[in-house]
């Protein structure tokens, strides 16, 4: 299943992702020894929570220069959700504000009519955040 198995050897850690959900939901798993899971705590994967807090930042400002069509900027490390007042974004879509997004750049998904997730890579510089939003 794993090229490691081809070519005999044994990682210390093995991340798997994308084909776990089979392409309906986003599912990834890691895999590690005892002696090595032990030495990650919770949180210590700093590069996800320093990242999210600068695109999170930036998507607050955005807020506060829009308070009347963003109404919250939510999630944990890369995984943010910015919801929009639908009554005042009407009749503009999720979808569409996507589509647009994806113009400028940027993988966006609309997780209902008036809710955008990100989910950018871990390997995002703060360059790019600030440029595209």
């Amino acid at each position: 299943m794993l090229a490691c198995e081809w070519e005999e050897v044994r990682p210390d850690i093995v991340i798997l992702g994308k084909a776990s959900g089979g392409g309906v939901i986003p599912v990834s798993a890691v895999l590690a020894d005892k002696d090595v899971m032990l030495c990650i705590q919770p949180g210590q994967h700093g590069r996800s929570a320093q990242m999210g807090e600068e695109l999170a930042g930036q998507l607050l400002k955005i807020q506060q220069q829009y308070p009347d069509y963003v109404k919250e900027v939510r999630g944990r490390g890369l995984f943010i959700g910015v919801e929009f007042n639908s009554k005042n974004l009407f009749p503009v879509s999720g979808y569409e504000l996507c589509k647009k997004l994806k113009y400028r750049g940027v993988l966006a998904k609309p997780t209902h009519d008036t809710i955008i997730r990100f989910t950018p890579p871990l390997c995002i510089s703060p360059d790019f955040t600030e440029a595209k939003l």
